[in-house]
């Protein structure tokens, strides 16, 4: 009997001692919580609607009924987005050729007649696809709109399909494009729309460029103002006009600030502004807006650090050990408002298997600073030893 005993203990222990050990578990901590403080009382228009966002964060401010309603010009946001999305333009180059047919001419003279914005243009002028990108965003002419998407879709129809499978990719779900211009009243958004999709194209080198530029000589048209008349004010580096009676004033804009050294983009819409007897131009009404809404939110951005070594963005666990803590292996300050979620997605695995040495790299953090992604290795804090074998012999 001692002899089966003593069997039975022999080879429980090297069953016990040899079984493998589970893995180590890692679990992430939710780093999108909104930065502290109160939301900032913003100086919103007193009419229409209006957005505003710091790129980088994952929601905005609104004002306003948000309900879709025309937006005249901006409306070339997207129009804009969709050729440089198709048709690639390095930063600085000129692009293909765009030839101007007799049709092109025919579609200037239609618009001009009817009182519309247009840039001039003659039969066999030659326009890079970055020049026609200029007269599309800084004079605003509705023609070019016209000329650019029957080259880059074949019709108006295609191109103005693509714009509308482009912002339902985007979720804009308040959005809906009729035409590449914005001068179909049935082309409509919202500002909160509006502020995305600007946020989204301001990734583009190729369009920071084009809507920061004050002015631009064209082959026949000459010289060519940017409509943005607010343009190298309050940091303002874009985005786009609009005007129509039935859209009223309209401005998507977009400023950069230096805050505790940190370089933020401010981006916000509005929409809907009307003229008044003190101010009879409903763009400059727009202007106005934008310039008490800017003013009030850049005086609030702050500089928040959202990762840093010593604060735990997740752990490590195993049974035969203490949590080991999973850090972030360098510091990343985002600017924002009060309110706002930073952006920040984590990637680890869900098991690994010990010991682990410690500042081993075993994820990354994700950050979007400043609409831009920013990689930061994960470390774990300290060492963790594998299973010892008192452990394997007694646990069960």
């Amino acid at each position: 009997m001692i002899v089966i005993v003593a069997l039975a203990a022999v080879a429980y222990v090297s069953v016990q001692g040899a079984r493998p050990a589970p893995a180590a578990t890692i679990s992430a901590f939710v780093l999108n919580g909104a930065l502290p403080g109160p939301n900032p009382s913003l100086s919103w228009p007193s009419g229409g609607e209006a957005a505003l966002g710091v790129a980088g964060m994952g929601n905005l401010y609104t004002h306003g009924p948000q309900t879709s309603t025309p937006i005249a010009s901006i409306a070339k946001i997207m129009t804009a987005f969709v050729v440089l999305r198709d048709r690639p333009l390095a930063s600085g180059a000129p692009g293909p050729e765009i030839t101007i047919n007799p049709a092109a001419v025919t579609i200037y003279h239609r618009d001009k007649s009817s009182g519309q914005s247009v840039v001039q243009v003659h039969a066999g002028e030659q326009l890079s696809e970055r020049q026609a990108l200029e007269g599309l965003l800084l004079p605003s002419g509705n023609n070019v709109a016209t000329i650019l998407a029957i080259w880059v879709s074949g019709s108006v129809a295609a191109f103005v399909k693509e714009m509308n499978a482009t912002a339902r990719s985007f979720g804009l779900s308040h959005t809906h494009y009729a035409d590449a211009s914005g001068v179909s009243p049935s082309t409509v958004s919202t500002a909160a729309d509006q502020v995305r999709l600007a946020m989204a194209a301001m990734q583009l080198p190729a369009f920071r460029q084009l809507v920061d530029e004050p002015q631009v000589e064209l082959p026949v048209a000459g010289l060519q103002y940017n409509v943005n008349a607010l343009l190298g004010t309050d940091g303002i580096v874009g985005v786009k006009t609009g005007f129509t009676p039935g859209a009223g004033g309209c401005f998507v804009f977009a400023a950069k600030k230096v805050v505790s050294g940190h370089m933020v983009t401010v981006v916000g819409a509005v929409l809907r502004q009307r003229a008044t007897a003190v101010q009879p131009s409903a763009l400059e009404a727009a202007f106005s807006a934008t310039t008490s809404l800017l003013s009030s939110a850049q005086s609030r951005l702050e500089a928040v650090p959202i990762l840093r070594p010593g604060r735990p963005v997740g752990v490590v666990r195993a049974p035969w050990s203490s949590p080991i803590a999973v850090d972030a292996s360098i510091s990343v300050t985002l600017v924002g408002l009060p309110g706002l979620r930073p952006e920040v997605s984590v990637f680890i695995p869900r098991r690994i298997s010990t010991p682990i040495m410690g500042h081993r790299e075993i994820g990354v953090a994700v950050v979007n600073v400043g609409g831009r992604p920013v990689r930061v290795p994960l470390v774990v804090a300290g060492k963790l030893p594998g299973a010892s074998f008192l452990w394997r012999l007694f646990d069960v």
